[in-house]
């Protein structure tokens, strides 16, 4: 994705970002299986380090493992979104960045939640967010990927009344299990849904994955005796 492609991505959300808080940040209380997996994925990584929500927009996942023992802290490209975040969620840390160039060391995360944050990326690129993904997850690291089933794309040229200027993709499940699958994850469990009522959420199907970086394997070959 070129520099100009992400800065109409940023800016399209900097404009949308307090409408879309307003929004959003109470939309779990109405999506019971997506609180049921979020709840699933913070018992596994509680204690075993930090979590990043990616694209966390106005913080509510990052709230929500919060108090379900996750150690998280938030990131996205919006300044705007992050804004909102902060003010809404004083106590977590909030930051910058690109899932496309992570500013993460290597092997940091235990876990990485990206609820609906590869929305804008076509499905060409996703290869290199998926192996950014791979690459700062501490091995045996927990992803928990959720995103909008289809096989279209979509170009608004508004949304709530305001001017947007991005892409937004709806992925086929195989073809999202096979990038992952390229990138070194493992597949555990594909969990897909109709969307809830329409007052709820937009009317498009959705699909959450759990996937797993590998763990390191043990070399159990015999040790060479030096004399």
């Amino acid at each position: 994705m070129d520099d100009g492609s992400r800065l109409a991505i940023r800016e399209s959300y900097d404009r949308i970002a307090d409408e879309y808080a307003r929004r959003f940040v109470n939309e779990l209380q109405r999506k019971p299986l997506d609180r049921e997996l979020l709840s699933r994925f913070a018992k596994e990584v509680a204690y075993l380090g930090e979590v990043c929500d990616m694209g966390c927009g106005p913080g509510h996942i990052a709230r929500y493992l919060r108090d379900r023992g996750a150690m998280v802290f938030g990131l996205d490209l919006s300044p705007r979104m992050l804004e909102q975040a902060r003010q809404l969620y004083p106590d977590i840390r909030f930051c910058e960045g690109d899932m496309m160039a992570l500013d993460l060391p290597a092997d940091s995360l235990a876990g990485i939640v990206a609820f609906y944050a590869i929305v804008n990326i076509p499905i060409e690129l996703l290869a290199a967010v998926f192996r950014e993904m791979h690459r700062v997850l501490q091995p045996g690291g927990l992803l928990l990927l959720a995103f909008h089933t289809g096989n279209e794309a979509l170009c608004l040229p508004e949304l709530w009344g305001r001017p947007i200027s991005m892409g937004w993709f709806l992925f086929p499940t195989s073809e999202i299990r096979c990038s992952l699958e390229a990138a070194q994850f493992v597949v555990k469990e594909v969990i897909e849904r109709w969307p809830y009522a329409p007052e709820v959420e937009a009317q498009t199907s959705r699909a959450y994955i759990f996937a797993r970086k590998p763990p390191q394997q043990e070399n159990n070959s015999p040790k060479a005796i030096q004399f």
